[in-house]
């Protein structure tokens, strides 16, 4: 478990975060809304974080904070004169009491960035009610956002541009490529203005029809002879 506490003109924020043997981390923030010192937040974190622990029944618990004054103190190494701090250290005394193992280390401030991100984000922001948040996911990107749109493989383990680099090669077009026709159809109302009769607009599908049938014969052929 890691923790600390913040202190600035907009508020005070504690965080602590339980990191699993398994790399989930889940993080608790509070906002305090009353007068303490720097050392009363780093205490109210870690109360904070260990009765976590005690609701997740976790029962082996290795506390890390980056403040030597609060550790050393839990330990028993440093005497705590300040009175507002002999309440925190008697309560954390107490409530590590139900846990078979538990160990205080000192850790370094940069290995402890997100406990600080957390509650100095918490300090600065005001809320009226409770807020329950779901815990923070945080993903990295190694290349831009625009990249991720663009698919690299297609289902057939080749690269989208497979077909441009085949037909550049080998000059050949793919199976379901389709070759485009120009053909000019005139619409009815076209063929109305003409005063065609029926049985000539059915004769001038029928041409057209035929044209289309000639046209894509030649562009098979066409597709065909590259392909050679």
């Amino acid at each position: 478990m890691k923790f600390d506490g913040a202190s600035n003109v907009l508020g005070n924020g504690i965080g602590a975060i339980l990191v699993y043997p398994n790399g989930d981390h889940h993080p608790f923030t509070s906002n305090l809304y009353f007068d303490c010192t720097n050392n009363m937040d780093e205490y109210e974190a870690c109360s904070m974080g260990i009765r976590a622990a005690k609701e997740q029944k976790i029962k082996t618990l290795e506390v890390y904070r980056d403040s030597a004054l609060v550790i050393y103190q839990l330990k028993g190494e440093w005497e705590t004169r300040d009175p507002k701090l002999t309440h925190y250290r008697r309560l954390v005394l107490d409530l590590i009491e139900e846990f078979d193992n538990i160990t205080f280390w000192y850790l370094p401030r940069e290995e402890n960035q997100m406990t600080d991100a957390l509650a100095t984000l918490t300090s600065m922001i005001k809320v009226n009610k409770l807020e329950d948040m779901k815990p923070i996911q945080i993903n990295i990107y190694e290349i831009p956002a625009h990249c991720y749109s663009i698919e690299k493989v297609e289902n057939d383990n080749c690269p989208w541009y497979q077909d441009i680099l085949q037909y550049v090669k080998d000059r050949k077009y793919p199976n379901q490529a389709v070759l485009p026709i120009e053909v000019e159809i005139p619409s009815l109302r076209v063929l109305a203005e003409l005063k065609l009769d029926e049985a000539e607009w059915i004769q001038s599908r029928y041409d057209q029809l035929n044209l289309i049938e000639e046209k894509s014969l030649k562009a098979i052929r066409h597709g065909q002879m590259f392909q050679k």
